[in-house]
């Protein structure tokens, strides 16, 4: 039963590093990157519909994104979405094919941005404590039932707390990555 709880825990938590992992791909870091338009939905007759199920996203130099849209009438839309999201990024578009230029990030964006990630990396962390009460809180269910003893229930609580740590940890990695690759020039 305590293994269940455990492998259960460590599933939850695996996944709250990759959701902050995600989370951390969405921020822009002064290089073209496809996933930065992920979260762009478009207008697509009448249907909110991802960005990369109306168009092809690709990078064209390190500072340039291209969209080639797979219907010529949706340009206009897709340009919207864009422009419309939170991403400050300003789209032209040539034909089929619209071009987004990333503008170079400043020092102070830069650092906006690093706390940003921080939040993002916290809110991981936070996931996963959750995850370590549930987690603790299902062992001593089992233990007040008497399914099992005092000491498996504190070696129960001790493996779930090691798990924490290691996917702390983890998150703590992919942070100091992030805020390498954002405050390098």
């Amino acid at each position: 039963m305590i293994n269940e709880i455990k492998k259960d825990a460590q599933e939850r938590m695996a996944k709250s590093v990759e959701a902050t992992r995600n989370q951390f791909s969405k921020i822009r870091t002064g290089r073209a990157h496809p996933s930065l338009l992920n979260g762009i939905r478009v207008s697509y007759y009448g249907a909110e519909t991802p960005l990369n199920q109306v168009g092809n996203v690709t990078t064209e130099d390190s500072r340039t994104l291209a969209v080639t849209v797979f219907d010529r009438s949706m340009i206009q839309a897709v340009e919207k979405a864009i422009m419309s999201s939170d991403l400050g990024l300003n789209p032209s578009s040539a034909g089929t094919v619209i071009r987004i230029p990333l503008p170079p990030l400043t020092e102070e964006r830069r650092k906006d941005l690093v706390k940003v990630v921080r939040g993002e990396a916290e809110a991981g962390r936070v996931a996963i404590r959750n995850i370590r009460r549930d987690a603790n809180g299902d062992i001593k269910s089992l233990e007040k039932e008497k399914e099992i003893s005092e000491d498996d229930a504190r070696r129960g609580e001790e493996d779930v707390q090691k798990l924490t740590d290691k996917f702390v940890k983890e998150i703590e990695v992919v942070l100091q990555d992030k805020e390498n690759e954002l405050m390098e020039v």
